[in-house]
């Protein structure tokens, strides 16, 4: 049956979804429409909106960029190599291979989304070019799925965030009201959720892996990994380009200041990510001129994100200045009881991420009508925060913006692991919404 459901959706996919360009293109005029016809507003404060968002986004499409560039260097270096293959090699056949895939990405998911998604990708690749007859499409999708339970682990900004009060704008949203992370993401009933999904998510994707005769094998070719040049070194330029002490120096500098950084209590990010990565990239590449052949090789996957990260900006502007998304939360909460609430909060959080599929933004929305309405009924703000982060997490699984990095890397297109994500979608959410029931 699961394997029928995922043939089904993959078909609708590979026949009805655009490229992801320009679903990013016909998401952004179905919110201009629904800004003029559901919340009265004017065309052109819609197009206001839109405009005075698209370039929202800047820094942190610079640090997915910067994730995705020094995450693909990193996995080019020969103990990293020796890491993925080893790891790889633990599959024997196909299913294994799935299996192993879906439990390393959820597991690295939980520690970081970030490092989740660069580090799922990369044993993606390396898992296709050692495990014969695995069907690569399912196998980048698994690889996504960590995607799915981000938020209830150590990098989720919801919880984060309400745990300490650091005057900034998301933190002032719960007021002189902090939750500590022991009634969030390590509460047991979250740590539950996850275990759940990391139990069954791989024999979910393993039930959907095609017949034999369906199965889409890739060359290295087609995944974008190379054989490397000979070096020729005939000048004393040549000699600086290709010596190890360059890259060696300023990793080690990073490495100091890494050590400061963690020393005064510094806390783990997406730019204190990148930096291990760039760092470590630095000391294990052999030279300048090495890690810079990885670089030129590595912005090959970028142009998802250059081109549809300032559309989601746009689409998330249109969508906070309109008043379309507190319209979302505030209809699932007035048709809601003490308890549903949590329930109708998280189906509300997994539309609005659709549109706002920013952990940080859409909390920045949705908490000033989540945290009075979960007050006026009795219910604890922890079990609220974790339903709004729960549903963002929740619809990743089809919407396109957190898969560019991944897709940049393995070298497929968003139809090629939408049918498969469908299906995680629909198990994830029976998952959450049954504990959101039952749990909370």
């Amino acid at each position: 049956m699961i394997r029928s459901l995922s043939n089904l959706f993959t078909r609708i996919m590979q026949r009805w979804m655009p490229d992801a360009f320009i679903f990013a293109i016909i998401l952004t005029f179905i919110v201009l429409l629904a800004g003029i016809l559901g919340e009265t507003q004017r065309p052109s404060d819609m197009v206001r909106f839109w405009g005075d968002g698209v370039w929202n986004l800047l820094v942190f499409s610079m640090q997915v960029t910067v994730t995705l560039v020094t995450g693909s260097v990193l996995a080019q270096t020969a103990p990293v190599k020796r890491l993925l293959r080893s790891l790889a090699c633990l599959a024997k056949t196909p299913g294994q291979a799935i299996i192993l895939m879906t439990t390393i990405a959820l597991v690295c998911g939980w520690i970081s989304w970030g490092f989740g998604l660069i580090t799922s990708a990369l044993m993606a690749r390396e898992i296709a070019r050692h495990v014969k007859g695995v069907h690569y499409p399912l196998l980048v999708a698994s690889a996504y799925s960590g995607m799915v339970i981000w938020h209830a682990g150590l990098s989720g900004s919801i919880p984060l965030k309400i745990a300490v009060a650091d005057g900034d704008i998301i933190s002032n949203l719960m007021g002189d009201i902090t939750i500590p992370l022991t009634e969030t993401i390590f509460s047991w009933e979250v740590l539950l959720i996850c275990f759940v999904m990391l139990v069954t998510l791989p024999v979910i994707f393993r039930l959907m892996m095609p017949q034999p005769d369906a199965v889409r094998e890739v060359t290295p070719q087609q995944m974008g990994i190379t054989e490397e040049i000979p070096i020729r070194i005939d000048t004393p330029a040549d000699r600086i380009e290709h010596s190890r002490l360059p890259t060696l120096m300023l990793g080690l500098l990073g490495c100091a200041y890494l050590f400061e950084f963690f020393s005064d209590g510094g806390r783990i990010g997406l730019n204190t990510v990148n930096f291990v990565f760039l760092v470590t990239g630095l000391l294990l590449h052999r030279s300048a001129r090495n890690y810079l052949s990885a670089v030129n090789e590595a912005v090959k996957g970028l142009s998802g994100i250059v081109l549809q990260f300032p559309l989601y900006a746009g689409i998330m502007g249109m969508m906070a200045q309109s008043g379309l998304a507190a319209s979302v939360s505030e209809w699932f909460i007035s048709i809601s009881n003490e308890h549903t609430f949590n329930l109708f909060t998280f189906l509300s959080a997994g539309i609005v991420n659709f549109f706002i599929p920013s952990g940080g933004g859409q909390w920045a929305i949705q908490a000033p009508i989540v945290i009075p309405a979960a007050q006026s009924l009795g219910i604890p703000l922890n079990q609220a925060a974790m339903a709004v982060a729960m549903g963002d997490a929740w619809t990743n699984m089809i919407q396109p913006f957190w898969a560019l990095p991944l897709l940049g890397i393995a070298r497929l297109g968003i139809k090629d692991i939408m049918g498969y994500c469908t299906v995680a979608l629909l198990w994830s959410g029976l998952v959450y919404g049954v504990a959101l029931l039952l749990l909370f």
